[in-house]
């Protein structure tokens, strides 16, 4: 009887444990998408969008934003946290394209130090990239599931 029951207990911690670490196997997954009345999202073409949102959208989604930099020719810099990765691993930003309207740009990461990623292509030195509340607007672009 004791060895069934350590072996229940082993079982119920296991689940518990996976329990816990589901939230982070989902970092990369999409945020929920804002309602429609929140954003409008016009279709670029080449599987792009541009995702325009109300005030209280980007405040809600905490969205902050910083400059892409070039310290030598062909080597951009950009904050990590505006990286996100699509479904095939491609790195992608969102730029600013004009005030509260985002537009996913792709990037060629050549190496990550610290918290930023040096890029070898992508939207040019001045371009302003979302760096909080990507995964929201990611999750709006594409929708939950590609949806």
């Amino acid at each position: 009887m004791p060895l069934k029951n350590a072996a229940a207990v082993a079982v119920a911690m296991i689940a518990v444990g996976l329990q816990a670490l589901a939230p982070e196997a989902r970092a990369d997954s999409p945020a929920p998408p804002l309602p429609e009345s929140q954003a409008t999202i016009k279709r670029l073409g080449f599987g792009l969008n541009q995702i325009t949102l109300l005030p209280n959208a980007a405040r809600r989604l905490g969205i902050q934003t910083s400059e892409i930099t070039e310290k030598q020719p062909g080597m951009k810099i950009t904050p990590y946290s505006s990286i996100i990765y699509d479904r095939d691993g491609d790195a992608y930003v969102y730029a600013v394209a004009a005030p509260l309207t985002y537009v996913r740009a792709a990037v060629v990461i050549k190496r990550i130090n610290g918290n930023y990623a040096y890029l070898t292509d992508g939207p040019p030195a001045g371009t302003r990239v979302v760096t909080e509340g990507v995964p929201e607007l990611y999750g709006t672009e594409i929708g939950v599931n590609g949806e």
